[in-house]
């Protein structure tokens, strides 16, 4: 897979690492000289050039790219990149940096943004996550398809306790992907039964997520 990173600093350049120690091919682009360190992520291609400007995007054969990481500090930048990977080189894969917290509304598939990934709102979302119990928890949101992540640790209490998967009335538009049951990461299947303590990672339509809760927690029966 080939991924372009818009944004040479200290993320772009930990982005880059991990994959490609997963053996995808990367692209840094940075407009800055000083952000040009070709001696830090020796194995990444470099491109000293805006990532704002059409010019800069032909150069860097954007249409060969999978994925497009929007990752500078500057969100007007991140949403420029995000539009122009979209709609200009119908990248499959925009995935883009919010900043500023107020500004995340406008992250979304209107801008060509398939993934936002606000740092305030995960550490946020994993803190809940840590100390919530019985309560839904946001950890991420899919601009494409309208869907969010979300996490729920089933409480003792909870009436699908003891519950198979296969037998529970999921909400429409919801998608169990996940079980987290101690140091072990569960596949869901059928016949598994739901433990007290399980931490449940869904893919939910946002409309559906209070239905969820409700079905999860036993408030709604």
């Amino acid at each position: 897979m080939r991924v372009a990173i818009a944004g040479a600093g200290a993320v772009g350049r930990s982005i880059a690492g991990e994959l490609l120690e997963n053996g995808h091919e990367v692209l840094l682009i940075d407009k800055t000289p000083t952000a040009i360190s070709v001696e830090r992520v020796p194995q990444a291609e470099w491109l000293l050039a805006d990532a704002c400007e059409i010019t800069s995007l032909d150069e860097a054969a954007l249409e060969r790219c999978h994925v497009v990481i929007a990752a500078t500090g500057d969100d007007k930048v991140n949403l420029v990149v995000s539009l122009l990977g979209k709609t200009e080189y119908g990248v499959p894969r925009v995935v883009s940096r919010v900043n500023n917290p107020k500004n995340e509304w406008l992250f979304n598939e209107s801008w060509g943004v398939d993934v936002a990934v606000s740092t305030p709102r995960l550490m946020s979302a994993l803190v809940e996550e840590a100390v919530s119990v019985g309560d839904l928890v946001r950890l991420m949101r899919f601009s494409q398809g309208d869907a969010n992540l979300v996490e729920l640790t089933l409480a003792p209490e909870a009436a699908l306790v003891g519950t198979a998967v296969g037998e529970v009335k999921w909400p429409q538009d919801t998608s169990l992907v996940t079980i987290i049951r101690g140091n072990r990461v569960l596949t869901p299947s059928p016949e598994d039964a739901l433990e007290a303590g399980d931490e449940l990672l869904f893919v939910a339509a946002p409309a559906r997520e209070e239905q969820l809760e409700e079905l999860l927690s036993g408030r709604g029966g």
